[in-house]
């Protein structure tokens, strides 16, 4: 802020000037101020627990309660998991680090083909075709109709039997083994889970 010398009567004073003059018109909204992201991503390291063959419990998901093994770590926090399908119905899929809580105990992996894990790792092995949307007459009157079921592709049919193949061999070589991962994990009344062990 400047001053200014003004006469008022006999005396002058000093008056302070605003170094910028008010503006005339405002805008009707506010401005959005600029977001600050991160420029880069940090790399993800899975906890300790989170290791090949450790034994998994879903509990977020279309599997949630069911446990699986877990075959590999994924980048940006993702896990490759298979039942094994043959045993308790959950195939091979990803699942997020964070909705799962890992067991004490773990499965001998050794066994498995790693180049075959490598190949399903791959983010494009996932990746289904897109369907093209019926338009038109023909979507209308087929409304009441049962769905067509999709198929799985045979080569993802294969691939699931042979990873369930080595799996299963070294499963049974555990007693009550198979039939711990067929069932499913269930709290109870009065359970405090953060008082168990895993």
């Amino acid at each position: 802020m400047s001053t200014a010398t003004k006469k008022f009567g006999s005396s002058t004073r000093e008056v302070p000037v605003p170094a910028q003059k008010a503006q005339k018109w405002y805008p009707t909204d506010d401005e959005p101020q600029k977001k600050q992201h991160r420029k880069a991503l940090r790399p993800w390291t899975p906890r300790s627990t989170l290791q090949p063959g450790t034994v998994l419990i879903l509990l977020a998901g279309r599997f949630r309660g069911k446990r699986v093994v877990l075959l590999k770590a994924l980048d940006q926090g993702v896990l490759l998991v298979t039942g094994p399908f043959k045993i308790n119905g959950v195939p091979l899929r990803r699942v997020n680090a964070r909705y799962v809580i890992a067991t004490s105990y773990r499965v001998d992996v050794s066994s498995l083909d790693a180049a075959k894990i490598e190949e399903i790792s791959q983010p494009k092995y996932f990746v289904g075709e897109k369907e093209k949307d019926k338009a038109g007459e023909e979507a209308f009157f087929q409304q009441g109709e049962k769905p067509v079921k999709k198929e799985v592709s045979k080569t993802r049919v294969e691939d699931q039997k042979a990873i369930d193949k080595a799996l299963i061999a070294s499963i049974k070589k555990v007693e009550f083994l198979p039939s711990y991962l067929a069932a499913s994990f269930s709290l109870r009344k009065g359970d405090k889970p953060h008082e168990m062990k895993w």
